[in-house]
């Protein structure tokens, strides 16, 4: 994971004032490739420390968001903390704090008092509904971004509704503001100008079902949820095996041709069974969606004899999309898991077992992510930041006394 190149964002300071994932995996993408980034928390530990507890006071999240950070535990509200908050402030490049405006504000760390300790600042904020209209002041998780988005309705059965148990709104919140950090530095360095990158749960949301939205805008189909069935293409479901579930995902002309091919050779076919290719019912992705129950029915009975790696591979030969459905179990054991190389066992102090903690997702060629380091302990580097900023040992000692840091 090492590069002869010195990391790319070496030299970058990164402030996480952040909490449970939009603003802390974001710090955590730019930790990756070498900024330094200090998480800043409260001196007992934040909350999102602890959900899904694995051992040594910590969660599995707080594991995966705060890789390759520094931790230092400060009360920025105090008038010390102010202080120090400064000081931090003057040596950073990056302040990311997806707190409301009225924390921040609370807590000086909103932009205008930010900014005036260092102009040219990128801070970064994420809300969950937008800093603007009737629900701007509300607090929100990721699945508020879920439900109002529209994907919840379309999920599930008609008139029972499943949101997704996978933060898809937080960790895209977090992807897009990372994405928007990088803009503004790469603006910063042409112009000297800082700049405020603001993020929304909703907005991340709206634009990831932006096509069914368009879609219902537009062509006014009022769709209901399917299942797992897809609405636009067929057959794209969720089948049972005779070990299991796989998914297949049939998607446009030439990938039907050849699963209909698979199906005319398979024994199992009926006498009653359609002509796939000829059928209008089955002409296009739209249509197919429309009549998905008669592909699924077919598709089913073809699983339903034979074992799950069996179709995965037998699809998967034959050029058509299918995966297996995997525990979290099945996750850490599969071969193909194991190929990509994305997790990482990290020792941490009081688990009984290294940490799989996966590296961001994406493969440069040239630019390489730095050398892995653990997620630090409730404030396991107050005393050397403080030290960098200036303060003696007994300066920071009087500050723990008073519960500063």
């Amino acid at each position: 994971m090492t590069s002869a190149h010195p990391p790319l964002l070496a030299g970058i300071r990164v402030l996480d004032f952040g909490r449970y994932i939009a603003g802390p995996y974001c710090a955590a993408m730019l930790a990756e490739y070498g900024a330094d980034v200090i998480r800043i928390e409260k001196r007992d530990g934040s909350e999102d420390r602890f959900p899904a507890q694995v051992g040594g006071g910590v969660g599995a999240l707080y594991l995966q968001m705060n890789r390759n950070k520094r931790s230092m535990t400060l009360d920025p509200a105090s008038a010390d903390g102010r202080a120090i908050v400064a000081q931090l402030v003057k040596s950073a490049d990056v302040v990311i704090a997806n707190l409301p405006e009225a924390a921040l504000v609370a807590m000086g760390l909103d932009d205008a008092t930010l900014r005036g300790y260092r102009s040219d600042l990128v801070v970064v904020t994420s809300t969950a509904f937008g800093t603007t209209g009737p629900m701007s002041h509300q607090v929100g998780f990721d699945g508020v971004g879920q439900v109002m988005s529209g994907a919840v309705y379309m999920s599930g059965q008609p008139g029972e509704p499943y949101r997704a148990l996978v933060n898809w709104v937080d960790f895209g919140t977090a992807v897009h503001c990372a994405f928007g950090v990088l803009a503004a530095l790469m603006h910063r360095a042409k112009t000297g100008e800082g700049q405020l990158v603001s993020g929304s749960l909703l907005a991340t949301a709206l634009a990831f079902n932006n096509g069914a939205i368009i879609e219902q805008a537009v062509a006014k189909p009022d769709r209901v949820a399917s299942g797992n069935r897809s609405q636009i293409s067929g057959p794209t479901d969720l089948y049972r095996a005779r070990d299991g579930f796989v998914l297949t995902s049939v998607v446009g002309q030439p990938l039907f041709k050849r699963w209909a091919r698979l199906m005319d050779a398979d024994e199992g076919r009926r006498p009653d069974d359609p002509d796939w290719l000829v059928d209008p019912r089955f002409a296009t992705d739209d249509s197919r969606g429309e009549h998905g129950d008669v592909l699924s029915e077919r598709m089913q009975r073809w699983c339903a004899t034979r074992d799950r790696d069996d179709i995965v591979r037998i699809l998967g030969d034959a050029m058509i999309p299918c995966g297996p459905v995997l525990s979290p179990q099945q996750v850490l054991e599969h071969p193909q898991v194991a190929a990509i190389g994305l997790m990482r066992d990290v020792d941490y102090p009081g688990l009984p077992v290294p940490a799989p903690v996966a590296d961001v997702p994406i493969a440069m060629s040239a630019t390489k992510a730095v050398a892995r380091r653990r997620a630090p302990t409730i404030g396991e580097h107050t005393d050397e930041v403080l030290a960098e900023l200036g303060y003696d040992a007994t300066e920071i000692a009087d500050l723990r006394a008073r519960r500063i840091v």
